[in-house]
């Protein structure tokens, strides 16, 4: 794909895909602008790199769609001094876009090799702002505790306490919880050192956190 191409395909997913789905933060629109997105898709799938689709990453692991993306990083509202914790690194682009608005990201991944491609990634676009960590944060992440941001780029059949316990007061959390057909993604926001709210925002469908907590089996 030549570069000017590229650049349509951009221009175009942010205002045909972004911009309707309700996505107005100048801010998150300027990273999406500023990211080159096609650099962190596999290589067999970079002509998708802009489609509405979930792409995959191998593992059973996908790079989610640009709406999820973008709606996600609204509702977190990052700002440039906040530390962001990311539990699963995957391809490093929404990892990229966390670090141009906040101030320090550490981003968790379990599979060393998806780990390995995104540090390189991320090197190549100059991004330094970020902590690249291999781990199994299914159940929840202490290191470098608390933080102002916490994003969850995978799927939660069940949604551990210790996650929100991570957060400052006043930090936000997105986080999508339940099992397919129907997700439900939530904000929760830490409003005080013992008390959280929780806003449903609206319905999707992404694989799950390898190792996730699942729910008790029904037993006849």
């Amino acid at each position: 794909m030549m570069t000017m191409d590229i650049e349509r395909a951009r221009f175009n997913m942010i205002e045909q895909q972004i911009r309707p789905a309700e996505v107005l933060d100048s801010r998150v629109l300027d990273a999406i602008a500023a990211t080159p997105r096609e650099a962190f898709v596999p290589a067999d799938y970079r002509d998708l790199a802009f489609s509405d689709t979930n792409i995959p990453l191998g593992h059973d692991q996908v790079m989610m769609k640009p709406i999820l993306e973008a709606r996600l990083l609204q509702a977190l509202n990052v700002q440039p001094t906040d530390k962001v914790l990311e539990i699963g690194t995957g391809s490093g682009y929404f990892t990229a876009l966390l670090a141009k608005l906040g101030g320090h990201v550490y981003s968790v991944e379990i599979l060393p090799e998806l780990l390995e491609q995104a540090r390189i990634k991320l090197a190549a676009q100059g991004i330094a702002n970020v902590t690249l960590e291999q781990g199994d944060a299914a159940r929840g992440w202490d290191g470098n505790n608390p933080f102002d941001v916490i994003a969850i780029t995978g799927s939660l059949p069940i949604l551990p306490e210790s996650y929100q316990r991570g957060l400052t007061v006043g930090g936000r959390m997105v986080v999508i919880v339940g099992t397919a057909p129907a997700m439900d993604v939530r904000l929760i926001t830490r409003v005080a050192e013992d008390q959280w709210t929780s806003e449903s925002l609206f319905e999707t469908v992404l694989p799950a956190l390898t190792n996730a907590v699942q729910p008790p089996a029904f037993v006849f």
